[in-house]
Formats: structure tokens, sequence, C-alpha cells
């Protein structure tokens, strides 16, 4: 290997050592002639023999590190040659090199380019790094020319210094130099004695401080403080300094202190002038934000405290002392030991403590409002300069801070009335306290939401839970209270006034009153304008919404009695007693019903003299249209009232009160038709009288309502199923009632005042249905019109059920049958005369005329009722008159005509009493008799046609008219067809 060397050394080659190894091997590439790349042409190339030979090149021949290709091709020869494999490896060496010779000029262009690129980027690198230290670079320059700046004006200013002093050192004499030593202790002396005034002044400081803060001046304390510091800080070398600047900042603390307490004040008593100073002061002080916090510490705890101090003011009141022991109870347990007395009350304070803190948090909000506008105005006319960043941020933080305690407020405040609200048992109110307690709940949503936007959940929920319970309760005693009073009705008339108007009730005063009954009518918006105002800006001047107003219902009176005969100076009596002999009824019964949890008077009952009078006075209430309704019917509708006063101050439970409601309506319904309507003989008639709708209503309500199972003692007080709340027992009718007697046309004055009484009760309903449906969920909605489709609407249809019992008592129909039995229909000759039975029955229509003018003049018969028994009287009548027809045993063509006979002068008469047109079933006679002169076949399509007549009815004709113009197997034929009919009855 080393003689190779010195052979490479004596033929003039360069070493690695001379620099060849310092070219790249891309620099080293020698490119082909032309005759070497025609050669390369002509040859044949293996495309993929020529992939493997380029691969085997070692990946160093295309570095471009500079390296000697030599020195490395020697390296790797081993240490002993051998000629065979030096010369595989010279081939295998050209064959590289031939192989790259192939390579097109193009493809070595481009990795040229490559390796050009890679070059450029790394100087574009090297050039951002260059840029990125640009601005650090001149940055540091400046800085260095900057002092060199200051080293040459350091430089002149030594010059000149140096040359002033040789001019003075030249030009003065010691004289001067004496008048400028003077001159000099002159000016010393004087700031000796602005130092001693000064220092004179801080000593006297804390005096003034004192004095601003009993005045209240924090702003100008704080300013004089920081000066005083500030000055202090001047003349700190002098002993008697550094005790003072000590002494100044405790002095500072002190001020903070104070100035918290006067921040607590806010919360309770808002008040612009002192808030101002307070802001100023804490602004003086740099802690703007830090009085935020501190202010919304102090608002609740000026909540905390101002609840449980006025509760423990009604508690130990009601206690009569004031022992310590409600002093160290939690809230919780202290709202416990409210009495039922004191809970209204101390509510009322309650929330009027609570609204002074809102409205003093709602006027602060707009001091910062209003301050924050003034600031902006004057950046905007250019009358102050611009708030700094600082300002800005404590500002913005200010606001963020204002809006978030809103609702952190309000939360407390839902929480301590929902705890005050929980710590009783509200469900022996009084209906009035109730509803007081609920109007102030009301108020006190309102004012949330106009506070801070809330729905007041917390609020919501706890009421609706303390409603349901109280409603459930309430619910249940006016459901016994109705029960008793339906039992004791005599079912008189209640006289009112033919203008009568539920409206006028005390109880629906609130539909037409847009405002809270505890607000104070001068508390009221004048206009409409200023009903659009909220109540922090109604009241921001004083009052209260929450002020308690004396109740003005005994003040006003109900001009709802009529006044000819009826009204009386006597205390008011139950009206549910026979007016003219009262000895056999219980005292209990002749005193106003008082509910012994709430002490409400739940009817307004008409005195007995009242009611003597209106017999004495032939009710001449009754030539006016007044409403007929009774005393229960009004007590009913009182209720009514108050459930939906109930409903529209609590939203949450409006399906619960409308459920009750429906009970009301029901139990009333159930109890008329109990009373006046339940006749098993009506759905044997046939006549449907009572509709399938009305059946289903009346089924309904007692699975749902009705207690059958309850059993009552002689008492009055229920012995079994008290257990079962959600039902009541079925009322009984008053023994003083009386609907036997023909006289009276069995009952037929207390029948109308009943059944007239439901009608007029859901005429009221249906004028409150809109009411209603505006406070009902969405969601239960479907309720609401089911009520009103499938009960409310079948009030009316008791008319016909009740009446028709009247109807088929007031004539004697089976007196007029007998008698129709009597007469002979076989006549041979064509009668110019009626029977007798006719003019009887027309005798017993004019007595019950007569009867029904009595009646009348008791109690005013409105002409639907009187239609409908005239027309259940005349319906029975002509079914009675078809029935004794059908009872004939022989009939000729000439008895045909008589019947035909009695039938039109019954009917030309009694047009005369009645002016019902057309006559009811008419045709169902008529029919019937012409029915004797059909064929045969026609006689069969007639009785498969008129299937509103009887199965006897049918084969007495058949049977009559055998013989005549039937024969004896056209009557089979006959009968089968009847039987057919009736089989599906079977």
């Amino acid at each position: 290997m080393q003689k190779i060397k010195s052979l490479m050394a004596r033929q003039g080659l360069k070493s690695p050592q001379d620099g060849v190894g310092e070219l790249s091997p891309i620099e080293n590439l020698r490119l082909p002639s032309k005759e070497e790349l025609r050669e390369l042409r002509e040859q044949p190339i293996d495309p993929q023999a020529q992939q493997e030979i380029i691969n085997s090149i070692e990946d160093v021949y295309f570095s471009t590190d500079s390296f000697d290709i030599v020195k490395y091709e020697m390296e790797k020869l081993p240490p002993i040659l051998n000629l065979q494999d030096l010369e595989a490896y010279r081939d295998k060496l050209k064959q590289q090199q031939a192989a790259m010779r192939k390579l097109r000029p193009r493809e070595v262009k481009w990795k040229i380019w490559a390796l050009q690129l890679i070059t450029s980027r790394v100087s574009k690198k090297v050039a951002d790094l260059i840029l990125e230290k640009q601005p650090a670079y001149v940055k540091e320059l400046e800085r260095v020319t900057s002092l060199q700046t200051g080293l040459q004006l350091a430089t002149v200013m030594c010059t000149n210094g140096r040359r002033h002093l040789n001019i003075a050192k030249e030009g003065f004499t010691q004289a001067s130099l004496g008048l400028l030593a003077n001159q000099r202790k002159r000016q010393l002396l004087v700031g000796l004695l602005k130092s001693l005034r000064t220092i004179k002044t801080l000593q006297r400081t804390d005096v003034r401080l004192s004095e601003m803060l009993e005045e209240e001046d924090y702003p100008g304390a704080i300013q004089l403080c920081l000066e005083c510091q500030q000055a202090a800080s001047t003349f700190r070398h002098y002993s008697c300094i550094s005790e003072l600047d000590s002494k100044l900042q405790d002095t500072l603390e002190q001020i903070e202190e104070q100035l918290d307490v006067a921040l607590s004040k806010i919360c309770k008593n808002f008040d612009v002038a002192h808030y101002t100073k307070v802001q100023q002061a804490y602004r003086l002080l740099g802690k703007t934000q830090t009085a935020m916090d501190q202010l919304h510490m102090h608002f609740t705890q000026a909540i905390h405290n101002t609840v449980f101090q006025v509760v423990l003011g009604y508690v130990e009141l009601c206690a009569g002392n004031t022992d310590t022991k409600f002093q160290k109870l939690q809230y919780k347990d202290l709202c416990t030991h409210v009495t039922t007395d004191s809970y209204i009350p101390c509510l009322a304070d309650l929330c009027k403590a609570l609204w002074e803190v809102m409205l003093s948090y709602y006027r602060t909000m707009e001091w910062h409002e209003a301050h924050d506008n003034e600031d902006t105005t004057r950046v905007a006319e250019g009358s102050g300069t611009a708030d700094s960043e600082e300002s800005n941020f404590d500002r913005n933080y200010v606001k963020k801070k204002l809006e978030h305690g809103l609702s952190r407020i309000w939360q407390d405040v839902q929480l301590k009335v929902k705890t005050y609200l929980f710590g009783t048992d509200m469900s022996t109110f009084k209906y009035d306290d109730f509803i007081f307690v609920l109007d102030i709940i009301s108020r006190l949503m309102q004012v949330g939401e106009e506070f801070c936007g809330s729905k007041s959940e917390v609020l919501q929920e706890s009421i609706r839970k303390q409603s349901i319970n109280y409603f459930k309760n309430y619910h249940r005693t006016r459901l016994d209270e109705l029960r008793m009073f339906l039992e004791n009705e005599t079912w008189e008339l209640c006289p009112v006034k033919s203008s009568f108007s539920i409206l006028q009730l005390h109880e629906f005063k609130f539909m037409e009153q847009s405002r809270s009954p505890s607000v104070s009518p001068s508390k009221q918006p004048a206009t409409a304008a200023a009903a659009a105002t909220t109540l922090f800006e109604q009241y921001s001047s004083g009052g209260n919404p929450f002020e308690i107003q004396a109740n003005s219902k005994d003040e006003e009176s109900e001009d709802v009695l009529a006044s000819n005969g009826y009204e009386s100076d006597e205390p008011e009596k139950s009206a549910y007693q026979d007016y003219d002999s009262d000895s056999d009824v219980p005292e209990e019964l002749k005193r106003d019903y008082v509910d012994e949890q709430t002490g409400d008077i739940p009817v307004k009952s008409v005195s007995r003299e009242t009611l003597r009078s209106r017999k004495k006075s032939d009710y001449s209430l009754n030539k006016v249209n007044a409403p007929i309704l009774t005393n229960t019917t009004l007590n009913v509708i009182r209720l009514v009232g108050k459930y939906m006063q109930m409903m529209s101050m609590l939203k949450p439970i409006a399906f619960d009160v409308v459920h009750f409601l429906s009970q009301l309506f029901d139990y009333y319904l159930y109890a008329i038709y109990t009373f006046f309507g339940r006749n098993d003989s009506l759905e044997s008639t046939g006549l449907g009288l009572s509709s399938s709708r009305l059946r289903t209503t009346l089924n309904r309500i007692q699975e749902s309502l009705i207690d059958l199972e309850v059993c009552i003692d002689p008492t009055g007080s229920l012995t079994a199923g008290e257990e079962r709340k959600e039902k009541v027992p079925s009322p009984h009718l008053s023994h003083l009632v009386v609907l036997t007697s023909g006289d009276t046309l069995y009952g037929l004055a207390e029948r109308v005042v009943a059944t007239e009484s439901l009608v007029f009760l859901a005429e009221q309903f249906e004028f409150l249905q809109p009411h209603l449906d505006a406070v009902m969920p969405a969601v239960k909605k479907p309720f609401l019109q089911q009520f009103y489709s499938q009960t409310v609407s079948t009030a009316s249809e008791l008319r016909k059920p009740i009446y028709w019992i009247v109807a088929g008592k007031a004539i004697d129909y089976e007196q007029m049958l007998l008698m129709m039995a009597s007469v002979k229909w076989d006549v041979k000759e064509i009668m110019s005369q009626h029977n007798v039975y006719v003019d009887t029955l027309l005798k017993e229509f004019e007595q019950f005329n007569r009867r029904l003018t009595e009646v009348s003049r008791r109690v005013r018969i409105p002409l639907p009722v009187s239609n409908i028994l005239w027309e259940h009287c005349i319906r029975l009548a002509n079914r009675t008159i078809v029935e004794g027809y059908a009872n004939v045993k022989k009939c000729s063509n000439e008895g045909r005509a008589l019947m035909q006979l009695d039938f039109q002068q019954f009917l030309m008469k009694l047009e005369k009493l009645t002016d019902i047109r057309p006559i009811p079933d008419k045709e169902f006679v008529e029919t019937y008799i012409k029915a004797y002169y059909l064929t045969e076949n026609d006689m069969e399509r007639w009785i498969k046609e008129h299937r509103e007549y009887s199965s006897k009815q049918l084969t007495n004709l058949v049977n009559v008219c055998l013989g005549s113009h039937i024969n004896k197997k056209a009557r089979q034929k006959l009968l089968a067809a009847i039987d057919d009919i009736d089989r599906p009855k079977r």
C-alpha cells in the first residue's frame, strides 16, 4: 500500500492532503463526451439491471460533503492484495461508472439543481434568523448610540465647567465669595424654616382627620392623609417624622375600617350623597374592586340579619319575653315559632325589609350607570381626559359584578322567604289570610322579575306545595259544606236583582282590578303611562309595595239583592228551613254555618222575615226577568270566585284548581239529578229522555266523586270510609221539601228553582271559560275542554227527566185509559159527537194550566221550562191515547173515524191552552189510526218502518184488522214480522 502511495507521488498525483478531497463528488463528476454518449445510446439498456447497478453505488458518492475519493478507495483495500479481487472490484466500478454515464444529462442537471435548492434553503434559514434578531440588534444599537451621546454631552459639560471655574478663579475676589456664602446660608435657613412649618402642620393633622371623619368626609380625609404621607416621606430623615409616618398609616387603616362601616349602611337605606363620598374615597385608595366585593358581602349579610331580626321580634313578642334562647336559634328553627296570628304581619314586614335591601341595590346600580354615562359624555365632548386602561377595567369589573349580584341577592331573598313559608303549616288558615299570603308572594315574585328577570322558581315551587296542601284541605271542607247545604236546602229563590252579575260579588272583584288587594290605592298609577313603570321606579321616592291595606270588603256592600220587600235590617239567618214553621228545626241549622277551621261564612243568607215577606208580597219579583238561583248556588259561585282568585295568583296550581272547580259543579249536578231527576221508570218508556252523554257524565261523577259506601250516624259525622279523602257521600234531599203533593204539582216550584239554578250555574261557568282557559297549561287544556263539552253543556239536559216526573203525575193518564176502555168502537154509523174521555182529558190539562199559573206566582217559570212541561204532558197524553186505541178488541171503520174525531177535538181545544207548535207526537197518533186502513203489503212495510210503536200496539193493530181486510194467513205473516222486529230487543 505504501508503495502505491509513493508511486503516485513520483507520478505527480496529489495526495489527499493536497486538497483533492476538498471537491464534492458532483464537482469531480466529468460529463461524458459525444463519442461516449453515442456509444451509450447504441448499447441496449436493461432498465431493471441498470437501476440495480445504480442502487449498489455507495451513498457517500452522492454526498455534498467534501472528501477525497482516492483516499477513500485506498483505505478500503485489504492489507494483502489479490490481483483477481482487484480486477473484479475494478470491473464493478467500471459498471457503476458506465451506468452513471448512461443517465440522461437532464437527470444529472436535476440532481445538481436539487443540491442548489438545498443550499438556497439553508441560506434562507440563515437570513430568517438574522431578521428575527434585527429588533434586538436595533434596540441595542440605539442604546449604545444614546450612551455615546450622553458621554459626549458630559464631556461638553465638564469642559464648560472647567472653563467657568477658571474664569471665576481669575475674576472673583474674597468679598464676592463671602456674599455668596451668606446667600447660601440664607437659603438653607429659609428651607429649614419651611420644613419646620411643614412638620408643625403634620403634627396637627391627626386632629383635622378626626374632624373630617366625624363629618363623614371620607374623600377629604383620605386625600389629606395621603398628602401627609407624601410629605412625611420627604422629611423622613427627622426622627419625629418617622413616628408620624407610622401614625398616619394607622390612621389610614382606621379610615378604611370606618369606610367599610359606611359602605354597609348603603344596604338598607341608600343615600346618593353618602354613597358618592364612599365611592370617591375608595377610588382615592385605589380599591374600587375591593369595595364592590365588600359591598356584595354586606348585602348578603344585610339580608340574613334583616330577616332574622324581623322574625325574632315577632317570636319574642308572641312569647311575651326576650329570652336569649330565641336569639341562639337558627333562622330555620326560629321560623317554626311564629304563631298563626302573627304569621301574616311578620311575612309583610319581612318582605318590606327585603324590599328595602333590593331597592338599595337597585339604586346602587342606577348610581353607577349614571356616573359611567357622565364619564362617557365628558370624554365625548372633550371636556375630560380619556380614562386610563385601569379605570376602564375597574368600571367593567364593577358593572359585571353588579349584574352578577342581581341573581345572587334575589336567590338569597327567595331562600329566606322559602324557609319562612315552610316554617308554618298553613292548611288551617282562613281563606282570606291564605289569599293575602299568595298576594304578598305574588307581589314578591313580580319584584324578582323586575329586579333580575327571574321566574322565581324557588318561590313558585314552595308556594305551590303550600297551596296544594292548603287547597286540598280547603276543597275537602268546602265539599262537605256543600253537601250540608244541599241536604238543608229547601230550594227557595234567592232574591237577586234582574241585573245581577257574578262580577258584582266580592269574590270576582279581582277580575276587574289590575292592582293587587294588598297595595294601597294611593300608590296605584293614575295613568296608563304610569302603570308601565316598574315597582322600583314607582316606589323609588318612598313607600313600599308590601304595605298592608285594610280590607275594604266590610266597607263596601254587594248591591245584588232585590229591593222590593226582600231586604231586612235584621241579622241574617240561614235560608235552609221552612219559613212559616221552623220550631222543629235544630237551632244549629237556624244559624249561619261557620267553618270551624277557616271561620268563613260561605253564604250571604237571606233572613227568615225577608223570605216570609216574599210569600206575603205574592212574589212580585217574578214579574221581572231575575235569575233563578238559590243560596247554595250563590255559595258555589262564591267558591268559584275564591278558587279563581287563588288560581290567578298562583298559575302553577291552575290545573289542580280547575279540577276542584269541576268537582264543585259535578257534585251540584249530581245532587240535582239525585233529588229531582232519578226515576227508573223513565228508561222503560223508551223515550230516551236521559241522553247517552248525560248518563255517561252521571256515571263518571258517581264513580270518581261519590262515596256510596260511607255511613253517617245520627249526629251527622262520618263513621266509615273517612280515609277516602277524594270522595264525598251522596247528598240526601231535605225532609222539608215535599215532592208528592199534587196541589204543588209535585214540588214543581222546588224543581224549577233547583234545575234552573243549575242551568244558571252552567251559564256562569261558560262565561268564565275564557278566563280559565287563559291560565290553564297548554298540556292540560284538553281536560278543560272535555269538562265543558261533556259536563257543563249537559246541565240543561236535566230538564227533561226532572220535568217528565211532574208531567207523568200531573195528569191522571190511568183514568183516561179506563174511560177509553169503556168506549164502544165497533159502531156501525159515523158519530158526530166525540167521547167523554176527551173532555175529561182536557179538564185535566186545564187544571194543570191553573196549577202551573199558581206555581208561577211563587217562582218564575222560564219559557223553556214551560214548553218542556207542556211538551211532556202532551206527549204522554198522545201516547196514552195510542195505548188506549191499542187496547181495543173490536173496531169498525166507523170506530176508526170516531177515533179521528176524538183526537181532532182534543187537538183543537188543546191548541187554545198552549202555544206549542207543532203539537208533540201528533203524527204518532194520526199515523197509528190511519194504519188501520192499510192493505196487507202496505201494512207489512209500515210495521218495519215504524219501530216507535211497541209490539203490543202493533199486534193489536193486526188483530183488529183481522176479518175486515186481512185474512188469517196475512195475520200470521204480519205477526211474524212484528216478532222479528222485537227479537233484537229481547
